[in-house]
């Protein structure tokens, strides 16, 4: 890494991953500055980090925050949350697509971004769908380094209750030990490893498109969760 500080922005800060995120990255000093771009305000102590409340349906009105070495975009909601599909879209596609632009016009270094498991533009499933069509978007922007995180399940303390995610899991305790072979790359995974795969690539040279399925994280990071 450069002897030279360099900045970041974060999308996402307040969501499971983002928070991890954010407390990763200020605490191992690889940023001097770390802006955070929000909807509300929230509780944070950390003396590098600034937080930012914005309309995201303007990003184009903080093209200057952008002005950065590495874009994370953490976005995301689920229909429940969203109501419609409409507003599920402009969260998970808009934004993205929106800031990766922004990202391009700054020249920032690199844009990493969580998708998910099963992206695929084919795909049956709507929000499957939208991430395949939100990574597609992004490679077509040519941006110099992208890097795409398709975790599966997430686990991890959420602020919205989420039944069908508790069950699922509270199941993956178990099931996480019975996944082995093929069926190794479908394992739950914490948020704060997906968190600390993303710090981890944003301090490495690599250039062009990238991406990282949930088991190639797993076993980047496995020393978090104690195993080998």
């Amino acid at each position: 890494m450069s002897q030279t500080k360099k900045t970041t922005l974060v999308l996402g800060a307040t969501g499971l991953i983002g928070k991890e995120l954010v407390k990763i990255l200020s605490e191992n000093n690889q940023y001097e500055k770390i802006h955070l771009l929000v909807r509300r305000q929230f509780d944070l102590q950390s003396d590098i980090c600034k937080v930012h409340i914005v309309n995201f349906d303007e990003l184009h009105k903080y093209h200057e925050l952008f002005q950065v070495t590495d874009v994370y975009c953490c976005l995301g909601t689920t229909i429940k949350v969203a109501k419609t599909k409409e507003a599920f879209r402009k969260v998970d596609y808009e934004y993205p697509v929106e800031a990766a632009k922004l990202a391009k016009e700054n020249d920032a270094e690199k844009f990493l971004i969580v998708s998910a498991m099963g992206a695929d533009t084919e795909s049956l499933f709507f929000y499957n769908r939208v991430k395949g069509e939100v990574e597609e978007a992004l490679r077509n922007l040519h941006l110099r380094s992208l890097h795409i995180f398709r975790p599966s399940l997430l686990l991890g303390k959420r602020e919205e209750f989420r039944l069908g995610e508790r069950l699922a899991e509270k199941a993956s305790v178990v099931l996480n030990k019975l996944m082995v072979g093929p069926l190794r790359p479908y394992r739950g995974i914490q948020a704060k490893k997906v968190a600390a795969a993303m710090a981890v690539i944003a301090q490495s040279n690599k250039k062009g498109d990238h991406i990282y399925p949930s088991h190639k994280i797993d076993a980047m990071l496995g020393y978090l969760s104690g195993r080998k």
